[in-house]
C-alpha cells in the first residue's frame, strides 16, 4: 500500500495541501480533481520526488520507482514516435513497444515525428513514453488534454489494467466517472479511509 500521510506543502503564506494524507490502492486508476492551484500537480510531484513537502511522508513507495507524465508533452522533434518508446524501454521490453502504440491507439504512426502528428496524437504519445518506463506508480497529469473523449475512454479502460496503480489528473467529468476512485481537492484537508 502506498500512502500520503499529513503531506503540508505552502508557496510563501498560501497553502496548498494542509496535511493531506491519501492512500493509493495497489492497482486501478485513482482521479485527483479539483480547481487550479488545489494541490493536484504539487502531489504529483511530491511523489515523483519533484517537490518536498514541508511535513508529512510517503510511505511505500520511492521516486525512483514512479513514473510522471508532465502537463506537457516534451517530445523530442527529431526523433520518431516509435523511437520516443524505445529510447525509454528497458533493453528486454523493447517488443513493447507496439502494445503501447496500440493502448494510445497510435498504431501505424511509428515512424511519424511530432511535427506531423496532432495535438491529441502527441499527448497520447507523451502517455505511451511514460507508460513505457518500469514503475510501480504512473503519475498522470491531464493525460487526456487535447484527446477526443471516446478515444480517452477506451484509453483509460486499458490504463485500469496496467499492473501498476495510476494517479492521473482531470478536470472532465466524464472521465472521472470512469475511473476507481476520485479524490476531490477542493475543500478543508483531507484523509481519504482505507476501503
Amino acid at each position: 500500500m502506498i500512502l500520503c500521510r499529513e503531506l503540508t506543502v505552502s508557496f510563501g503564506d498560501r497553502p496548498v495541501l494542509d496535511r493531506f494524507s491519501l492512500p493509493i490502492p495497489d492497482a486501478g486508476v485513482t482521479a485527483l480533481s479539483g480547481p487550479s492551484g488545489c494541490g493536484k500537480t504539487t502531489l504529483l510531484r511530491i511523489l515523483a520526488g519533484l517537490q518536498a513537502p514541508q511535513s508529512g511522508v510517503v510511505e511505500g513507495i520511492t521516486p525512483r520507482q514512479t513514473a510522471l507524465l508532465f502537463q506537457d508533452d516534451r517530445l523530442l522533434p527529431w526523433r520518431t514516435v516509435e523511437q520516443h518508446l524505445t529510447d525509454v524501454l528497458p533493453k528486454d521490453r523493447r517488443g513493447a513497444a507496439s502494445a503501447l502504440l496500440d493502448l494510445a491507439e497510435l498504431t501505424g504512426e511509428e515512424l511519424s515525428r511530432p511535427a506531423a502528428l496532432s495535438g491529441g496524437m502527441g499527448r497520447r504519445l507523451a502517455l505511451a513514453r511514460c507508460l513505457a518506463l518500469p514503475a510501480r506508480l504512473y503519475l498522470l497529469d491531464e493525460p487526456f488534454a487535447g484527446v477526443d473523449l471516446p478515444r480517452a475512454l477506451r484509453i483509460l479502460e486499458r490504463l485500469k489494467a496496467l499492473p501498476a496503480p495510476v494517479l492521473l489528473v482531470s478536470h472532465e467529468e466524464a472521465v472521472l466517472e470512469h475511473t476507481d476512485q476520485v479524490v476531490r481537492l477542493d475543500g478543508p484537508p483531507l484523509f481519504v479511509p482505507f476501503s
